[in-house]
């Protein structure tokens, strides 16, 4: 099926929506935790984490900015510079899910939706309990992208907490020993299963496919 750029805007505002979240593929699926200058803590889930550098240990996301739509995890951060990202795994696919519903602030996601809120010494947003893989974040700077008024989140990995288990010899991670999940579109989760490794590519080493 063949779609230009008029099929596009003339698409139904739901099906666009549906359909360009998900020829990106498969994403990341991840529970962002945050917490206000009074305490209330929040808990939403994002699939637009991504990796931005090692040396700062750099990672971003993208947010809506607050709006006619409450957005209190980009207003959390504002005020606290501080959250944390954690991996969604299958266990709890569909409590993690039922955190995109729009709660009132005064309304906590980890009441709600059936999580746990973990605290570590020295850092006061709440981490998730059940998930296995969980980085605490200072946030670093947000950059506007005006083309479609979204906003990048760029933070600095403070504490990281992985799995002995899940860390290979050759200092990989592999997801699929902790069951890790990712996203397609707005609401279809898959989980990860590892198929092959290959070596850091070195251009005398680059195989021949004729």
């Amino acid at each position: 099926m063949y779609f230009n750029q008029e099929d596009i805007i003339q698409m139904d505002r739901v099906r666009r929506l549906k359909l360009i979240n998900s020829v990106s593929g498969i994403k990341s699926a991840n529970l962002i935790g945050t917490k206000s200058k009074s305490g209330q803590t929040n808990l939403a889930i994002f699939s637009s984490v991504l990796h931005l550098g090692s040396d700062p240990a750099l990672m971003g996301f993208v947010v809506r900015p607050a709006g006619e739509v409450p957005r209190h995890t980009y207003r959390n951060i504002v005020a606290t510079k501080e959250y944390t990202i954690n991996h969604v795994h299958h266990s709890f696919i569909k409590n993690a899910h039922y955190t995109s519903a729009k709660f009132d602030k005064d309304i906590s996601e980890f009441d709600v939706c059936g999580l746990t809120p973990e605290y570590i010494e020295g850092f006061r947003i709440p981490f998730v309990l059940e998930s296995k893989l969980k980085l605490g974040m200072q946030w670093v700077e947000t950059i506007p992208i005006p083309s479609n008024n979204t906003l990048m989140i760029v933070g600095e990995i403070k504490h990281m907490i992985i799995p002995a288990e899940a860390i290979t010899t050759e200092d990989d991670i592999d997801l699929s020993i902790i069951d890790g999940v990712g996203i397609s579109g707005l609401n279809t989760y898959y989980t990860l299963n590892k198929k092959e490794r290959f070596p850091y590519v070195r251009l005398n080493e680059v195989p021949s496919f004729k």
